[in-house]
């Protein structure tokens, strides 16, 4: 016991030395009487020249060192400097094997960073050259201070760490590239933190100020919240985070915008798992809010929660932002979106469900998922009602005067003066992984209304497949689906349409204010293209239109009027009928339009009108609007009452000839007239006509006179007979007579 007793004496006596030694130390020597020394030892070391202006103090209780304005330059240019820095330690907690930091406190940081022209910064300047090779290669390598505390980490042994006080204030780096002209200042940066406990909840505050100056921007941040660090560094929580940032500078416009965030946030590392709790984030007047877990920290992390971004107007945000607004042709879209799914799926998976789009007056309903190993995209969205006409840029008179010189300017070169772009980004589509189905109710868009639209796409290596593309339309239907093969650098298109029964009416006005047809048409088509940009599209393009109208009217074109002109002439008579009407009714119009290039090739027009038949061919220039046709009525039957308009043997089955020349986006009055230089033609099948009348009277006459010289000989025959019968048979004759009446008959 005695042993034992001694032993503690000792050291109790030896801690007191220490404690006495130390505190002569601090009370003895003046750190200042060595600043030469430490000056030149900095200066032999490095390329730095260490300036030690203020004071260095000592303290006991608590054991600290305190330097007072200090500056480190490099090559003449001041790299740092510093006004004060005081780091404190608890005596008391060394005497106990448990060191705890009583204050760190740093004051008026002061750092010059800059990179040359050649990209070099000058704190890489700062050692000697080689220094760095020559000490690894006389000194042996030694354990990094910090592989115990790793080792501690990794086996889950707890930290003793404590900080009673952290300052940091008033700091400023200054950021130069000479090589890029980019100037950054991070100013008024400070930090407060206190009573830093591992295992424990401590403050922590942030303020700061940064400029740049590619582009000019600048933000005042703040940032205060609670942490908490697991004592094994495995485990960190965030709670009452309030981070408020007041931006302004050229991204907007000089406009002051403020961010914010807020909530909280828990993670666990060894158990690969991190949370979100009531996380507000917000821009203006654009806030998202979420609580979100998750699971996994690798590529596979399986997500769990909810997501919200608040209604606001977009037009209201892009104002606030400074950016330049939306113009629309209804003032009052894009004031009303927002959007709430939750956050769900299988590890690796990202899945939206109970997806709510609202955009106005609009919702759209549906869901997904994204692959985070492939990146392959499946989504299902359906939407109620969309007017896309409203989200237009408003029409002007100069905006159409501009539209419609540049059409004739194109029309007249047959190609843009603008440059042309790719289409398709071939790269990005050939990582494209899709599976997308999407459905409207109703969408107007170029004054069109289509409704119960269907769509259904897949891409997958390049191959774009719209397999299902369907709608009704002004009382018919509509279905294509597209291919665009882009594994190559010349991507190929295939297109394939069917239309039933819409009306061309409404549809031609509504689209291109094209007035000229009526009918429910009917179409098949089939187009083969390829090329990734609109000319090489439309000059390669390929294929077929089958159409055909039951019933239907050419509007403002009579083109009876047109064959009673030049029946009238025929018959050398004048019309006498005022009012023709601007229609001409049909039925069943028929033909098949040939695509080749920009020209679209008709040979077999058909249809059937009142007592003619019309039959044509002709083209149609789709760079100059331009059409071309040659058209003929061939009379069938009676069409007009006017008498002029007579039909007679001589015009009947006749071909009244009929152009169509001109811009069909003009007026379409103008487009169809009588084809005087084709009457010709038209005056010889008259003339063979006439000479087939002819003939077939002479003949009819000829005939008629031997019928007559037949009967005269018949009755002649029959009265000779009868006399003689009667001489001869008396009554008994006249009964003979009788009988033979029928014989002559």
């Amino acid at each position: 016991m005695k042993v034992i007793r001694y032993a503690l004496y000792a050291i109790i006596a030896l801690v007191i030395l220490a404690v006495a030694a130390v505190a002569i130390a601090v009370a003895v020597i003046n750190p200042n009487d060595y600043k030469p020394q430490i000056e030149a030892t900095v200066e032999k070391q490095t390329n730095l020249d260490l300036i030690l202006q203020g004071d260095i103090g000592w303290s006991f209780i608590p054991l600290g060192l305190e330097l007072n304005q200090v500056e480190a330059t490099l090559e003449g240019k001041r790299l740092v400097a510093l006004e004060q820095l005081i780091a404190q330690i608890d005596f008391w907690s060394l005497i106990t094997m448990s060191p705890q930091v009583d204050t760190f406190l740093l004051n008026g940081l002061d750092a010059q960073l800059e990179v040359n022209k050649q990209g070099e910064g000058n704190w890489t300047r700062i050692m000697p050259e080689n220094t760095d090779e020559s000490s690894a290669a006389d000194e042996p390598e030694k354990p990094a201070a910090t592989e115990g505390i790793s080792e501690q980490v990794k086996g889950g042994d707890t930290l003793n760490f404590n900080v009673k006080n952290v300052e940091i204030s008033n700091a400023r780096v200054h950021y130069n590239d000479l090589s890029t002209g980019q100037s950054v200042i991070l100013e008024d940066f400070a930090v407060t933190a206190s009573n830093i406990t591992l295992g424990s909840e401590f403050p922590l505050d942030i303020r700061f100020k940064v400029e740049t100056t590619q582009p000019q921007f600048a933000v005042d941040g703040s940032i205060s919240a609670n942490l908490i660090a697991g004592k094994a560094l495995n485990e960190f929580a965030m709670s009452g985070l309030k981070a408020v940032f007041d931006m302004t500078g050229e991204p907007f416009n000089g406009q002051s915008v403020t961010a914010k965030m807020s909530g909280s946030l828990k993670a666990n590392l060894d158990n690969e798992t991190a949370s979100l709790n009531d996380f507000t984030a917000s821009l203006a007047d654009l806030k998202l809010s979420t609580n979100l877990s998750v699971k996994g920290f690798g590529d596979k992390p399986a997500l769990n929660g909810q997501l919200e971004i608040s209604q606001f107007s977009l037009k209201q945000l892009l104002s606030d932002l400074g950016q330049p607004a939306i113009e629309t042709t209804d003032q009052d879209v894009l004031k009303t979106i927002a959007l709430s799914t939750n956050l769900g799926g299988k590890p690796g998976n990202l899945a939206l469900n109970d997806l709510q789009i609202t955009l106005d007056d609009t919702t759209f309903n549906g869901g997904g998922s994204y692959n985070l190993s492939n990146g392959g995209l499946v989504f299902n969205l359906q939407g109620d009602k969309l007017n896309a006409d409203r989200y237009l840029p408003p029409a002007s008179e100069k905006g159409n005067a501009t539209a419609s010189e540049a059409e004739t300017s194109i029309a007249q070169t047959g190609s843009e003066s603008l440059p042309e772009t790719d289409l398709l980004p071939l790269e990005t589509l050939r990582s494209l992984l899709l599976d997308i189905d999407f459905g409207l109710g109703e969408l107007i868009v170029s004054n069109l209304t289509i409704k119960e639209i269907k769509a259904s796409t897949t891409a997958k290596d390049g191959l774009l497949k719209v397999d299902e593309f369907s709608g009704k339309l002004y009382e018919g239907s509509f279905g294509a689906n597209v291919t665009i093969d882009a594994r190559g650098d010349n991507p190929n298109w295939n297109l394939r349409s069917s239309v039933k029964n819409v009306q061309t009416l409404p549809l031609l006005t509504q689209l291109a204010e094209i007035d000229i047809l009526s009918g429910g048409a009917n179409l098949e088509l089939a187009v083969d293209t390829n090329g990734n940009r609109i000319s090489a599209l439309r000059n390669n393009a390929n294929g077929e239109i089958n159409f055909n109208l039951a019933e239907g009217q050419f509007r403002k074109i009579n083109l009876t009027h047109m064959a009673c002109q030049g029946i009238a002439m025929v018959n050398q008579d004048s019309l006498t009928t005022a009012d023709w009407g601007d229609t001409t009714p049909f039925n069943d119009m028929r033909g098949t339009l040939k695509i080749d290039g920009n020209t679209l090739n008709n040979t077999n027009l058909v249809a059937a009108l009142a007592g003619m038949r019309l039959e044509g061919n002709g083209t149609v220039d789709l760079v100059q609007s331009g059409i071309d046709y040659e058209l003929g009525l061939r009379i069938v039957g009676e069409i007009h009452k006017d008498n002029a308009c007579r039909v007679t043997e001589y015009v009947q089955n006749v071909v009244i000839p009929v152009e169509c020349r001109g811009n069909f986006t003009e007026d379409p009055a103008g487009l169809c007239s009588f084809d005087g230089s084709r009457f010709r033609d038209t005056l010889k099948d008259i003339a063979a006509n006439a000479a087939r009348a002819k003939a077939k009277e002479e003949l009819d006459r000829a005939k008629a006179k031997a019928e007559k010289k037949v009967d005269k000989a018949k009755q002649k025959a029959k009265d000779k007979i009868d006399d003689k019968l009667q001489e001869k048979l008396g009554e008994e004759g006249d009964k003979v007579k009788d009988a033979l009446k029928g014989l002559f008959k």
